[in-house]
């Protein structure tokens, strides 16, 4: 479980195919930049631009993950040497929860429609599936590379977002160009609610 308040921006270093029988996908090492992984161990957890993903080694300053097919499938910023990606770790329950719950299981991509200066931040508008429409609500949360912003409004199968200067500085939305594809994870309230009114719905 994460938080979607960002604790460094990474690299993706390596990009190595796995190819065997019972598992295809890729290993990634991950430059941690100014992440601390002193209390990291192999087995824990850490958000690769909102995709929850398993250690697999350490190694001065660097980590390794394996992502599997169906992860690279639904995700994106993943599969690329030099890719920078947002990081954090998983959280403790003793931590205070200064975003919303995030599990780190991306629902989908979304297109980035722009990115442009509002004051000293910027806005940005992104176009999600449509399916992906019913969760998210003006004032509500939502991931996008893991970062957890609050919707501002909503048009259509867009939604926009403010990213103050402190948020630019810490995260790589700074380089989201039109176009470019997002990590979404909507609000995981938001999908257990419209999943027990459907219920609900369909037993009447």
């Amino acid at each position: 479980m994460f938080t979607g308040i960002i604790q460094a921006v990474g690299e993706v270093t390596s990009v190595c195919s796995i190819d065997t029988q019972c598992n295809t996908g890729l290993t990634l090492g991950i430059s941690a930049g100014t992440l601390d992984l002193s209390d990291v161990k192999q087995g824990d957890s850490i958000a690769v631009n909102g995709v929850c993903l398993t250690v697999t080694a350490l190694s001065a300053g660097v980590f390794t993950v394996d992502v599997s097919q169906e992860t690279l499938n639904c995700t994106q910023g993943l599969d690329q040497a030099g890719s920078r990606v947002n990081l954090e770790k998983a959280l403790r329950l003793s931590d205070r929860l200064g975003g919303h719950l995030v599990s780190g299981h991306v629902d989908a991509t979304g297109i980035v429609v722009k990115c442009v200066p509002a004051g000293e931040s910027y806005e940005l508008i992104v176009r999600a599936p449509e399916p992906l429409m019913r969760y998210i609500t003006p004032k509500g949360s939502i991931t996008v590379n893991g970062v957890s912003l609050t919707v501002n409004k909503i048009e259509g199968n867009e939604f926009s977002v403010n990213l103050i200067p402190h948020t630019l500085a810490m995260t790589n939305l700074k380089e989201l160009k039109p176009e470019a594809r997002v990590n979404l994870e909507t609000d995981m309230l938001a999908r257990y609610v419209a999943r027990l009114l459907n219920i609900q719905g369909n037993a009447d």
